[in-house]
């Protein structure tokens, strides 16, 4: 899926209507950051499990000038951290097919959402399409429905166990023809009241999600089903303009997400330690993959000793990228001494070389369905994943920390690459083996992101599907806490991801499959 030579830009994203609502605001002049926009709340119809104006997440933009921002609109704690016995708070479980995986969902889940305010604060800095004109197309496909795509009805069927948990979300999400089941592929979704608050925010602007009549009724559904968020939480919601985190590798700059979110600190150590290994003669090599699954058990070590599990700052991460501190766990590389997740990515990049990598996440949802716009509300706080420490430990009025990397890289010459993932724990480990694929095997960003991946994580490595018999049994005995999956699967992450170089003019983009990856 590599798209050359595309005029004005190109788009990497989930879905097709995702990519092409964002490809149509290219062709009509628009920036990087009106296609972002415009592509994330198609999103919201198109990926309905993992895009939600109920959750959160961030954007990396590079301006033509250069200047790069992360934008920071995730999920806040609540301003209060109530008994837990006052809360709706309960588990379910997410079957992956070879893994499942424990959730928590209820209003007591719920953490403040940012997506709108992040919109609007992104569209006031970076856009120049006026909003009504960003979300008439995802408007137009929720009033009129969409097919529901084969991946997009495989998560669903995944996380039955929340979409079917309200009798509002099964109105919206059942399958007409086998109404115990979820939407099946090809089947019409429609959201017309999501329509409406589309409509609606783009002429009354963000006040309307955090002041007005949504507010009122995102406060309203906590105070019924067990919820800690208020209106004052809603009105004090922040956008947070932040310095990336940036460090050199393989001769280019790398851009990634900063403290408070662990992830971009996370993917940086592992391109730390992986800085000097001789990572050159192929991706199917034992040595390289063994290499790599080491690079990130050494990691998932370093968060835990750096302090990370506690909460991400800046003085943690500096910690963890200090050089006493990384030497200590470089020399530990061979050859040395001594959740199925509700996230997605879109990734532009125009021909004046604006560049946006937006990722967001509605967790998996936590089974309310907010009655103005269809909204299913998120459930942060019940992620495993964002509270590694135990759920109700989070501190109050606290931005949520946070596994999504949107990564931009960057060469002397002008060359630019945006890039990000979904997948939750999965995310660094896709994109650092995207990344190493890439920039130091010299593979095209197409055989890149389809190379078949691992995950070690809490010393369990996850093999993927399509590395070889011999190689398969060589990890198996190298780490014999093992999982070997019979497929490329979602479970390892959605890397989407555009390049440009100004140079030539042209432009490459590959979606990644395993996540419903489109390019336009």
């Amino acid at each position: 899926m590599t798209l050359s030579g595309s005029k004005g830009g190109a788009v990497a994203a989930g879905d097709r209507h995702t990519v092409a609502t964002a490809r149509t605001i290219l062709d009509e002049g628009g920036n990087a950051f009106d296609a972002a926009l415009a592509g994330l709340f198609a999103a919201c119809i198109a990926e309905p499990v993992l895009c939600s104006l109920g959750g959160g997440g961030f954007l990396l933009g590079q301006t033509a000038e250069g200047k790069a921002t992360l934008y920071d609109f995730f999920c806040q704690a609540p301003q209060l951290r109530l008994p837990a016995d006052d809360l709706e708070f309960m588990p379910v479980h997410v079957d992956f097919g070879a893994s499942r995986q424990e959730f928590h969902i209820g209003m007591g889940a719920m953490a403040v959402p940012g997506l709108v305010a992040g919109a609007f604060a992104i569209h006031s800095d970076l856009c120049t399409m006026p909003m009504t004109r960003l979300v008439e197309p995802a408007a137009n496909l929720a009033r009129q429905g969409i097919a529901i795509a084969p991946l997009q009805s495989f998560i669903l069927d995944a996380v039955a166990p929340i979409f079917q948990w309200s009798a509002e979300s099964r109105a919206l999400y059942n399958s007409p023809a086998e109404p115990e089941k979820t939407l099946r592929p090809g089947e019409t979704l429609a959201l017309p009241a999501l329509a409406d608050l589309l409509d609606g925010l783009a002429h009354e602007g963000a006040d309307l999600f955090y002041r007005g009549e949504i507010a009122q009724a995102i406060a309203a559904i906590n105070r019924k089903h067990g919820g800690a968020i208020g209106l004052s939480d809603l009105a004090q919601y922040e956008v947070v303009r932040r310095v990336p985190l940036t460090r050199r590798f393989r001769g280019c700059e790398i851009l990634g997400n900063p403290a408070p979110s662990s992830g971009g600190s996370l993917l940086a150590f592992s391109l730390g330690l992986l800085e000097h290994m001789d990572l050159r003669a192929g991706p199917d090599l034992l040595a390289d993959l063994e290499i790599l699954a080491q690079a990130m058990d050494l990691t998932d070590l370093a968060r835990e000793a750096s302090g990370l599990n506690d909460g991400c700052d800046d003085t943690r991460v500096g910690a963890l990228l200090s050089e006493p501190f990384m030497a200590d766990y470089r020399s530990q590389m061979p050859g040395r001494a001594g959740k199925i997740g509700g996230t997605t990515h879109i990734s532009v990049v125009d021909a004046e070389g604006n560049a946006a990598a937006l990722t967001v996440s509605n967790g998996e949802g936590c089974g309310h369905i907010l009655g103005p716009g269809s909204i299913m509300l998120n459930n942060m706080l019940g992620e495993e994943d964002l509270n590694p420490n135990g759920f109700f430990q989070w501190q109050p009025n606290s931005r949520i920390t946070s596994m999504m990397s949107p990564t931009l890289v960057r060469w002397n010459d002008g060359r630019v690459l945006a890039l990000g993932s979904g997948g939750s724990n999965r995310i660094r480990s896709a994109l650092l083996q995207v990344l190493v694929n890439h920039l130091c095997l010299d593979h095209s960003l197409d055989r890149s992101v389809a190379a078949p991946r691992v995950h070690m994580e809490q010393g369990l490595l996850h093999i993927e599907a399509g590395h070889g018999l011999a190689t398969v049994s060589h990890l198996a005995k190298a780490f014999p806490r093992n999982q070997i999956w019979p497929d490329q699967n979602f479970f390892f992450g959605g890397v989407h991801g555009v390049a440009f170089d100004p140079n030539s003019g042209t432009f490459s983009a590959a979606g990644d499959p395993r996540r419903g990856g489109s390019v336009g």
